[in-house]
């Protein structure tokens, strides 16, 4: 029997997250910051350091994500939160709000290395979407894309696809201007109130 938790990555999960996202503690490694924070937000409150700035997200009111464990060992990375606390995203003029209801933004979907085609993101979903709701979230929203059979650059498989968001429950509610892969990103999401 495979037992599944979901937390917030707060200080004393940091490793962990790690763990899932960047292993080899590669400095200049994305630390799920790239599609967050413009660069000199980045520099600012990591002073240099990519990881010292991912920890201070960490320490907030709203952590930028959750982490889900498998018997114990964390196997995935979900980045999720208010969209207006992710400043490139509230920015963005290719992914528009769809209308004024605050939103949550899942932005990155990562299943540690040794743990994928297992069925991670199932519930690494379900426990972000669950953590939203307890956070008081009206409606979690991601911007997947739909491959349809085309073959999918692993480098931007972190956006996921609408299958499986569909899975967890998610619907088609917009399209967006945004690519990955050369494919248009969509707007699914699912109401939690």
């Amino acid at each position: 029997m495979v037992t599944w938790e979901t937390h917030p990555v707060t200080p004393d999960r940091f490793e962990d997250f790690a763990d899932v996202v960047n292993p080899n503690r590669r400095a200049s490694h994305c630390w799920c910051l790239s599609h967050r924070l413009p660069s000199f937000q980045v520099e600012e409150l990591g002073r240099g350091s990519r990881e010292r700035a991912m920890r201070s997200l960490c320490e907030r009111e709203h952590p930028p994500g959750v982490v889900t464990y498998r018997d114990g060992e964390p196997v995935g990375w979900c980045s999720i939160g208010p969209r207006v606390d992710n400043p490139k995203l509230a920015a963005s003029r290719l992914i528009r709000p769809v209308d004024d209801l605050p939103v949550w933004s899942i932005i990155c979907v990562v299943v540690r290395g040794g743990h994928r085609r297992q069925g991670v993101t199932t519930p690494l979903l379900e426990g972000a979407v669950a953590w939203a709701a307890s956070e008081g979230a009206p409606a979690v929203e991601a911007y997947p894309v739909d491959p349809v059979g085309e073959q999918m650059d692993l480098t931007m498989a972190f956006v996921g696809t609408r299958a499986m968001f569909e899975k967890v429950g998610f619907e088609v509610v917009g399209t967006t201007a945004a690519v990955a892969s050369r494919m248009p990103r969509l707007v699914v999401r699912r109401d939690l109130r």
